[in-house]
């Protein structure tokens, strides 16, 4: 064979054998379900045991929002902030409290002892399979109660994970100017339908928003410092609050940018978080004797 056959010849195969073989991964996703089994061990090193847990609910949401509105928002988040500052991303979780809403089509809402005995399971796992610390990042207003006692139950028995939970951040000085009144902008209005319009635009109808009003009916008449659960029916029994036809894209950008900045920083923080495991434990043994902590 002559040596201007076998050069032609030898890069052919070369050629073949490296189609034949998978490209390298230039890096590995944030999405818990995408990873292959020894990819995730990767990601749980890369991530420092760091994992989010974003939270939705499936409710109604105005006239012109999906029902996964929450979570769909949160996730875009979540998955945008675990790029910036490397975590894994757990799959769709919507089983958080709504029993405020179930008087509305599509609505689901478990039992309270499920919330928690799910919540409380789903985080086991994550944490055996690495996830030391497993940070809940909450994209439904009806969990704010749900989630900081979920956290606050983490004492009950010993632990060799922490459980984080961080909730909406606040508007900043830089904040486009708001159509509406911001005390009743709450559920599917101005705010949260511009972040959709970032999110999944393809699933906002600005043209719908109009069809119902989510004007506060103000039907209850008690002190403030008064709480009772049907609060929330009593005042937006639409199950939506403010004014979604007043969205604009500006808005959304500003609410993106700022909550997945507030992500990743809270990544950040608890990746370099060494206390709370350590004073946990610390906890834990004094809880077994009590009489022996020091008074």
């Amino acid at each position: 064979m002559s040596r201007s056959l076998l050069l032609p010849l030898t890069t052919l195969c070369a050629s073949l054998l490296a189609a034949q073989s998978p490209a390298p991964q230039s890096s590995l996703s944030v999405h818990w379900e995408e990873l292959s089994a020894a990819e995730f061990k990767d990601a749980v090193t890369r991530a420092q045991g760091t994992c989010l847990l974003p939270i939705g609910i499936m409710e109604k949401h105005g006239p012109h929002l999906p029902l996964g509105n929450d979570l769909l928002n949160v996730r875009y988040v979540a998955i945008n902030a675990a790029q910036q500052e490397y975590a894994v991303v757990f799959p769709e979780y919507y089983f958080g409290q709504i029993a405020e809403a179930t008087h509305q089509p599509g609505t689901v809402a478990y039992s309270r002892r499920l919330q928690l005995d799910l919540l409380q399971e789903t985080t086991n796992e994550m944490a055996r399979n690495g996830c030391k610390k497993v940070v809940i990042v909450n994209g439904h207003g009806g969990n704010n109660s749900l989630l900081p006692y979920f956290a606050q139950t983490q004492l009950d028995s010993a632990h060799d994970y922490v459980v984080y939970v961080l909730d909406f951040p606040s508007g900043g000085p830089d904040e486009p100017k708001h159509k509406t009144n911001p005390a009743t902008d709450m559920h599917a209005g101005e705010s949260e339908t511009s972040l959709s319009l970032i999110a999944r635009p393809d699933l906002v109808h600005l043209d719908r928003a109009p069809r119902e009003s989510g004007a506060d009916q103000a039907r209850q008449r008690l002190p403030g410092g008064v709480y009772t659960g049907i609060w929330w029916y009593a005042r937006f029994p639409n199950h939506y609050a403010g004014e979604g036809a007043a969205a604009s894209r500006e808005l959304g950008a500003y609410e993106a940018k700022t909550w997945i900045a507030a992500v990743v920083q809270s990544i950040r923080a608890v990746k370099a978080d060494q206390e709370s495991l350590r004073l946990q434990n610390e906890f834990f043994e004094r809880s077994r004797h009590p009489l022996d902590t020091p008074q």
